[in-house]
């Protein structure tokens, strides 16, 4: 994995924020009200965050794992799973500019999955300390989100587990200044990023990455 794919990571999380504000950004302003109101929030909210991330880069080694093992027994395993990752993405962009809705499906299917888990966070709050929110946090890293499914497809062609782990906390790492803030502005940060035009601008840089990710195979073939 190059330093421009961890990049790229990065920039992903950036560019999708806006999605993230409109997933959780419920949950990030709600923390305020599980806190002690006589404490700053912000050690809460790192913990939250913390736990998040945790739980990305754990999904990203999980999928980094398997997409290795799958690599290993098909030819041509990487050019595959790095097309698939394209596809989301792409898929994912079209759902960020409400131009095409497929992918909600795939959020209604890990629905079922987050059903069971939802409840346990209750047991954490509210904090007592802000260790408190990390396991807070460490559980709603698994809310199904479009955005974290079309990064973990990336993660698979990732190389390793290693690799698919970093991918994932880079991801996440890039949705943390547009979270963080809107804990502070979330009246005046959520109208603007869920603005139509604001949704569209990212959207057409998502799907600018998702078509660069699909062409670069036969790019780096042309300059061997």
């Amino acid at each position: 994995m190059t330093e421009l794919s961890l990049f790229s990571a990065l920039l992903l999380g950036l560019a999708g924020s806006v999605h993230c504000v409109a997933m959780c950004g419920g949950i990030v302003s709600a923390l305020s009200f599980s806190t002690p109101s006589h404490k700053p929030a912000l050690p809460y909210e790192l913990g939250y965050h913390f736990g998040r991330l945790f739980s990305y880069a754990l999904a990203g080694a999980i999928t980094g794992g398997l997409g290795t093992l799958f690599s290993h027994q098909v030819s041509g395993g990487i050019a595959i799973l790095t097309t698939l990752s394209a596809l989301f993405l792409l898929a994912m962009a079209l759902y960020i500019g409400n131009w095409w809705r497929g992918l909600s499906w795939l959020e209604k299917q890990g629905a079922r999955l987050w059903k069971p888990l939802a409840p346990l966070s209750k047991r954490f709050i509210p904090f007592r300390h802000p260790l408190a929110a990390v396991p807070y946090g460490m559980i709603w890293g698994w809310l199904p989100c479009g955005l974290v499914y079309s990064t973990l497809t990336w993660s698979l062609a990732s190389g390793s587990w290693l690799n698919g782990a970093v991918t994932m906390l880079m991801f996440g790492l890039g949705t943390l200044p547009a979270l963080l803030t809107l804990g502070r502005f979330s009246q005046h940060l959520r109208p603007l990023l869920n603005h139509p035009r604001s949704r569209q601008i990212i959207a057409v840089l998502l799907a600018t990455f998702a078509l660069w990710l699909l062409i670069s195979p036969y790019l780096s073939k042309a300059t061997d």
